[in-house]
């Protein structure tokens, strides 16, 4: 099946930003790195985790910060990996007909990760370690951060490809495109350096926000308890 005919067509033709990342939230990301690579690699040895459950989950993510870039790769992925087109698709549209009764909460997780530009709330993060348990949720984390990141670069880059093409990004401007994609080229060693002295140091690579106010309640629901 020929990737293209998976991508829907708000995809294909997205023309604005549906998320617009700044520097300073890049180089964050990209600190996550080592941490979520080392686990993302593990469990690819252990098969803790579905892989396919992670696709569907980075699926998740791509499809609410709306990377085009990242929807053609990860579909190209997805379908070498088994998944069905059907399904890809849905995923990308948001659809919930082909989430999983017991994969549903670490869905809902993925998508809130990606609405709260990779720093999600605690008890968000909380509910998935009671529902799966602490190994299990660190890998989907390393997941969603590992596509977040992904995300945050391919952006801009699908903003100057669309650019190339002569439609270029409402809202947008070549000097974020091009200053994304070569400060992001440039700072990637330097954030990747920093998160693996994190990481040796001990530190931990979850960035929670711990705020506990009136979200709290919608994002509970959100997620099903």
């Amino acid at each position: 099946m020929k990737t293209d005919t998976v991508i829907p067509e708000a995809i294909r033709s997205q023309n604005e930003f549906k998320n617009k990342f700044s520097f300073w939230e890049m180089y964050g990301s990209f600190t996550s790195l080592p941490s979520a690579m080392t686990r993302m690699i593990g469990n690819h040895k252990r098969k803790l985790v579905d892989p396919d459950f992670l696709k569907r989950l980075q699926l998740a993510v791509t499809e609410v910060s709306g990377c085009p870039a990242c929807s053609y790769f990860h579909t190209k992925m997805a379908l070498q990996q088994g998944m069905s087109g059907e399904e890809i698709s849905s995923f990308l549209s948001g659809g919930d007909q082909y989430i999983k009764p017991e994969e549903a909460k670490a869905i809902m997780f993925a998508k809130h990760f990606a609405d709260s530009r990779g720093f999600p709330k605690k008890y968000a993060y909380d509910a998935i370690v009671k529902e799966y348990d602490e190994k299990e949720a660190g890998i989907m984390l390393s997941a969603v951060q590992f596509m977040i990141s992904g995300n945050m670069y391919g952006i801009p880059y699908s903003a100057f490809q669309s650019r190339l093409k002569g439609t270029p990004f409402k809202g947008s401007s070549l000097f974020y495109e091009l200053g994304m994609l070569i400060a992001g080229a440039l700072i990637l060693p330097i954030a990747f350096v920093h998160g693996a002295l994190r990481e040796l140091m001990g530190l931990p690579n979850k960035r929670l926000d711990k705020n506990t106010k009136d979200d709290e309640v919608q994002t509970s629901r959100n997620m099903g308890n």
